[in-house]
């Protein structure tokens, strides 16, 4: 099976930058979501989730707030550390399909990282 392509519009992948650099020195979080496509899937817009919180080391939320939504992807979280990888937590914690991770400095899509489910890396084009 081929591997599967994550596109993402332009514009979400600046906002998660911007996200990340004003809410630096602590992690953000924000909810990912779009349609699955054949070769893969494109993210089209982000939310905040209800109640989210951010710290130095961790973001959380409360999933029984969010409402019922289709469009639902995945969640991107930041890395202020700089590590592009997810930790045990990440994966533990994982919520829909994928999982994006904007690490520090957060000057461009190279500081954008997207995973699957089982953590592993998959081809981000952005559209």
């Amino acid at each position: 099976m081929a591997k599967e392509v994550v596109q993402m519009r332009r514009e979400v992948a600046a906002l998660l930058l911007e996200i990340s650099r004003n809410i630096h020195p602590n992690e953000v979080i924000v909810l990912l979501h779009g349609r699955r496509e054949k070769t893969g899937y494109f993210v089209e817009e982000v939310s905040f989730p209800p109640q989210s919180t951010y710290g130095e080391g961790f973001s959380s939320f409360n999933p029984y707030q969010l409402p019922i939504d289709h469009s639902f992807l995945g969640v991107a979280h930041s890395h202020p550390s700089g590590a592009p990888y997810p930790s045990v937590e990440d994966l533990n914690n994982m919520m829909g399909e994928l999982m994006v991770i904007v690490t520090a400095p957060y000057r461009d899509e190279r500081d954008i990282h997207v995973l699957d489910g089982e953590g592993r890396r998959m081809k981000l084009m952005i559209v």
